[in-house]
């Protein structure tokens, strides 16, 4: 186990307690044995995740806080818009400096498929969408996301805006949806426009204010846990622990919308709920819309194994919306490394701004 990931473990099962101060980068190099740069690059891992704090000429103190009990949120609500390098929106549909694959890549993959793949490319794909992509994509969060997925449990959608219907019609419109507010404005149009009801929870410093979330009586529970829009709030290391918290006392369940967290600048991916998840509670919900382009309309879910039988039987004759020839190219685009590029180029790129 690395650095990181011990000291993180130890933060969590509370080896190191809140407020604590954590040992010097010197101190804690000498009794792990490692240099002190490493040490220095786990601690600044666990400061972006909100797992500690450093403060000028006194160290690292931890800030993780996974009491059982959340009663108010000392955070002040942010009252504005937060704008960054890959985030520059001017409205609802138009995004400034969207980071696309190069379209030139994306027609010479088209070109492979259909020289390579032409007969697969004819058939109807299934409900849940095409096995290949399907495979592919359990493979990526596997290796990028530290996501245990398996093929069977993800659900490819023509954009996200679908995926949101078909919770609607799996989970009804007679339970109560709780989201984000300030929120993307698609979000509570998708839910409205399907009959859903709807409660708004306002949004704190770092995710939904804890008043307001063990307040409510929502049993399904819609976050952007990284840099959520038009806010920017991103989520702490507790206030995702909280969620989930939360989902299991109310036996509630969460939609997490991930929709850009592949960008984060940090030096690496950026912790998701899925990832945390025990009880099946979590359906993770992405799009290649915002990694691949806006040209690409396609999104994908996974529903826990827990969940997946509910789907089936309230959606599971639908057929998917998605070309399989669409669904081949972005198979491809992942396996042959050039999604993970264009990923990994747009991280450097948001590092190097953060810097100038």
């Amino acid at each position: 186990m690395n650095l990181y990931e011990q000291v993180r473990r130890d933060i969590i099962e509370g080896r190191y307690e809140k407020g604590s101060k954590l040992p010097s980068k010197r101190v804690m190099a000498e009794s792990m044995g490692v240099s002190v740069i490493t040490v220095e690059h786990a601690y600044e891992l666990l400061d972006e995740e909100g797992y500690i704090t450093p403060k000028q000429k006194s160290g690292y103190f931890v800030t993780f806080d996974d009491s059982d009990v959340y009663l108010t949120d000392t955070k002040e609500s942010i009252p504005y818009i937060k704008k960054t390098a890959q985030s520059m929106v001017t409205s609802d549909d138009n995004k400034e400096g969207e980071p696309a694959i190069s379209p030139s890549l994306y027609a010479k993959t088209v070109r492979r498929v259909l020289s390579e793949y032409p007969y697969e490319i004819m058939s109807r794909s299934p409900m849940n969408g095409v096995e290949r992509l399907r495979v592919v994509i359990a493979d990526y969060l596997g290796r990028g996301r530290r996501m245990k997925v398996s093929p069977d449990e993800i659900v490819i959608g023509a954009g996200a805006e679908y995926l949101y219907g078909l919770i609607v019609r799996t989970f009804t419109r007679d339970v109560i949806y709780g989201i984000e507010s300030p929120s993307y404005q698609k979000i509570q149009k998708v839910y409205e426009s399907d009959g859903a009801r709807l409660e708004l929870l306002k949004l704190g410093s770092d995710g939904i204010d804890s008043s307001d979330l063990w307040k409510t009586k929502a049993d399904v529970l819609h976050i952007t846990p990284y840099r959520s829009f038009p806010s920017g709030v991103t989520a702490s290391a507790s206030k995702k622990r909280e969620y989930l918290k939360w989902a299991d006392k109310k036996d509630a369940i969460i939609i997490e919308d991930d929709f850009e967290s592949e960008f984060t600048p940090s030096r690496k991916p950026e912790e998701t709920l899925f990832s945390l998840d025990r009880e099946g509670r979590v359906i993770y919900v992405n799009t290649f819309t915002r990694t691949i382009g806006s040209y690409v309309r396609i999104a994908y879910m996974v529903i826990p194994k827990r969940l997946k039988e509910r789907l089936e039987k309230k959606v599971g004759f639908y057929e998917c919306p998605v070309p399989a020839l669409d669904q081949y190219v972005i198979a491809s685009l992942i396996e042959n490394g050039d999604f993970e590029r264009h990923i990994n180029r747009v991280r450097r790129y948001n590092r190097r701004k953060q810097t100038t």
